[in-house]
């Protein structure tokens, strides 16, 4: 049986391809271990199978933006390098809008909120992202509390930058770690019982609800990248089986509706 690949194909047309990458899996080369599996390569190998006429070679990918190998969610590829140049720009630049859902630990006292912590990326001996007012670069993400259930909450992350593990670590810092992470927060899967108002199956028998980083890239609004083009474009992805479950279960037993 042909193994699933580890990415869903959300948009493609001449100048872009656009994916939902499964969690678990690099964008590109990881700086510590080349020989890791990784998705550029992969979708590289997709299109040249895919291809109708092997003597036609497949179209050249540009990584545009990456995102954590743990996160899950939308990835953009230019295919020239036009595209890729005004893209790189686009995000560099703030053009991008960019949406996140986090399942955090705790229950946040705001609705609202916003981190402009300066971020230095592989600041101390576990290559993690620290937080340095005088030596990090500045930094923003904006937070909004979309419900809680029990000692977790589900929260929509905005960032305006791109610093290497910046949404992880602002929610750190604000005392709410992404659940499973294991850098900034702890590496502890998330079970029904743990939120669950009289739950009453066999603990030695559940299984979590989720056992991965709770991170996922969710929307994503290109401003144009071609000269015929008009408007921005609009990109989602949903949530994955395992954080769509939690989730469900979170707004069917929490105390907050979901805000749309």
């Amino acid at each position: 049986m042909k193994q699933k690949p580890p990415f869903t194909l959300v948009y493609e047309d001449d100048f872009i391809t656009v994916v939902d990458k499964a969690p678990g899996i690099g964008v590109g080369a990881d700086r510590w271990d080349d020989t890791r599996e990784r998705l550029d390569r992969i979708l590289a190998a997709y299109y040249a199978e895919k291809a109708a006429d092997p003597t036609i070679p497949p179209p050249r990918l540009f990584t545009v933006h990456r995102i954590d190998r743990e996160t899950s969610g939308l990835v953009v590829f230019a295919r020239d390098g036009e595209t890729h140049k005004r893209l790189s720009a686009a995000f560099e630049t703030r053009q991008v809008t960019k949406q996140y859902l986090a399942v955090v630990h705790g229950r946040p006292s705001w609705t609202e909120t916003s981190c402009e912590l300066s971020l230095v990326p592989n600041g101390d001996k576990r290559h993690r992202t620290i937080i340095d007012q005088y030596r990090g670069k500045k930094s923003q993400t904006r937070f909004r509390l979309l419900l809680s259930a029990g000692n977790y909450s589900l929260v929509e992350a905005l960032p305006a930058t791109g610093r290497t593990h910046q949404i992880r670590v602002h929610l750190a810092s604000l005392g709410h770690p992404v659940v499973n992470d294991p850098l900034y927060g702890s590496l502890k899967p998330v079970f029904l019982s743990s939120f669950k108002r009289g739950w009453q199956g066999d603990p030695l028998e559940e299984k979590p609800l989720l056992a991965r980083l709770g991170l996922h890239a969710a929307q994503l609004i290109l401003p144009p990248y071609r000269s015929d083009q008009a408007n921005s474009l609009l990109l989602e992805a949903p949530p994955p089986r395992d954080l769509a479950a939690l989730i469900r279960q979170m707004e069917k037993n929490g105390d907050r509706k979901s805000v749309e």
